[in-house]
């Protein structure tokens, strides 16, 4: 009866959605985020920022989840729309996100409530052109496990097939060095050891709570003074001292990945004990 409702609900949205001459111009969608990556008190005051919005808005509980279990229904949703802006979190994170499970991403515009304050997003909201019957709806996943799950940035993946020889639990596909997420929700809950082996920084986890490329940042780069001189010994014992903290860095990204396998190695003997 619950799948049923939450299926009812979602024909609802399409529904009204089909009924509206003006379905081509802008619609936000907000995700509910349940990961916890950003405090319940910051969360609800983002939803009554885009609540004000005068834009069609559809609530996702959430993203990720839906990513993976409601794919089809997401890029019906998506697709009602000529212009989107999602309030979510890295918008890297969440465009390779989308592209993974085979959702579009043309005329995207992503709204990082992980970096962004309100005041910010509810600015940017407020600027969207104002639809005549704005919509306000909301779909809901019907995962019942965590959507805990690795997202490739295809065009930084080399296929070097290090992720899949390291992960242990079946995730990946590699073969014809061409890399897949094959058996997302077979990743170990909390467990991103994959990405940290990975040596371009292709791997990103939407869901980690900590901050930086894992969770979907753009990955930094390496800034050369031009003013000053180039060449000589100078330069030289630069290049020489950040190729050893590079190396310390990647040592220390092994050891960490390790650690995190095997602690969730151990987790699932003890699930199976």
């Amino acid at each position: 009866m619950t799948r049923l409702l939450k299926l009812s609900g979602y024909n609802q949205i399409i529904r009204r959605l089909k009924l509206e001459n003006d379905l081509k111009n802008t619609g936000v969608l907000f995700c509910r985020c349940s990961a916890g990556i950003i405090p319940p008190e910051k969360l609800d005051r983002m939803a009554s920022a885009v609540a004000e919005s005068m834009a069609h808005v559809v609530e996702l509980h959430d993203l990720c989840a839906l990513s993976v279990d409601n794919a089809d229904k997401l890029k019906t949703l998506v697709n009602r729309f000529q212009n989107k802006v999602i309030v979510a979190c890295y918008p890297r994170a969440v465009e390779n996100m989308l592209l993974q499970s085979g959702v579009p991403v043309d005329n995207l515009k992503v709204l990082n409530f992980r970096r962004q304050s309100v005041d910010s997003v509810r600015e940017e909201l407020m600027a969207l052109p104002a639809e005549e019957s704005p919509l306000r709806e909301s779909l809901r996943s019907s995962l019942s496990v965590p959507a805990w799950f690795p997202v490739i940035e295809q065009k930084r993946c080399t296929s070097c097939g290090q992720c899949a020889r390291f992960c242990l639990f079946g995730v990946y596909r590699f073969e014809e060095k061409k890399l897949h997420v094959e058996n997302p929700l077979n990743c170990k809950n909390n467990c991103p050891a994959c990405a940290r082996s990975c040596p371009v920084s292709a791997i990103i986890f939407p869901r980690i709570k900590e901050d930086g490329v894992i969770a979907g940042a753009e990955p930094g780069e390496v800034r050369v003074d031009l003013s000053a001189p180039q060449g000589g010994p100078l330069l030289s014992r630069l290049q020489q001292r950040g190729d050893v903290r590079r190396s310390i860095l990647r040592t220390s990204l092994i050891q960490q990945a390790e650690a995190e396998r095997q602690k969730a190695i151990d987790e699932q003997n003890n699930q199976n004990n």
